[in-house]
């Protein structure tokens, strides 16, 4: 079985706190030789190579030490999904949905997904490396130990989500919108391209670079009243 990493890096020198990467190693897997995904169904110790899942209905299953490899998810439906000890490597698709699902000790590697909803899902102990995510909906979502790294958000949307001990390395990170997120441990200061469309004000308990604090001074100032001049 996939076991996780139970620590994280301890220091940055800024105060803020590391997040846990998950620490995978499946264990031999048996190909998916199913006819489709079912609601509620219960996958185990499985390799899901080239699968075409679009619109399939997976509502309510259970991926747990599984490895989903170049698999089509457009249009899949996924809600109150549970994806535990999991790798996803090269998924692709369009409005997949995701709403209110657990990822748990999952890695997301190079994906290209659009339009995802994922309001209200409980992310922890993932990492999304590589790949680009765009219009990804992951409002009112809680999210822990979360690593973003060397991917591409277009237009990510945390509104009224909690984001605790979530790190972005090398990343874009374009028009988001933090609208009443709450923050706590993020550290933004691996963003090369840093673009907030709303919920500037919403920061606090971030930490960001001082080339950062510039390009978003016209907006904090906009944000506080503040008549520069």
């Amino acid at each position: 079985m996939a076991r996780r990493a139970m620590g994280g890096r301890p220091g940055n020198g800024t105060g803020v706190r590391a997040a846990r990467r998950p620490e995978l190693r499946l264990p031999p897997l048996a190909p998916y030789g199913g006819a489709g995904l079912e609601p509620d169904g219960d996958y185990d110790g499985l390799e899901f190579g080239e699968a075409d899942l679009a619109g399939q209905d997976g509502a309510g299953a259970r991926f747990m030490d599984c490895a989903l490899t170049g698999c089509a998810l457009d249009e899949t439906r996924l809600p109150r999904a549970r994806f535990l000890d999991s790798r996803l490597t090269g998924v692709r698709g369009v409005g997949t949905d995701l709403a209110e699902a657990t990822l748990r000790d999952v890695e997301l590697v190079d994906a290209r997904l659009g339009g995802t909803q994922a309001h209200g899902a409980v992310l922890e102990r993932v990492v999304v490396r590589g790949g680009k995510l765009d219009f990804l909906n992951l409002r009112t979502a809680r999210l822990k130990d979360v690593v973003f790294e060397s991917c591409v958000l277009i237009e990510p949307d945390f509104g009224g989500a909690r984001l605790e001990r979530v790190e972005f390395v090398d990343c874009a990170l374009k028009g988001a919108d933090l609208h009443a997120a709450t923050l706590t441990d993020v550290d933004l200061r691996g963003v090369a391209s840093l673009e907030i469309a709303r919920g500037v004000d919403r920061l606090a308990g971030a930490v960001i670079s001082p080339a950062q604090l510039i390009d978003l001074a016209g907006e904090l100032a906009v944000t506080l009243g503040i008549r520069v001049e």
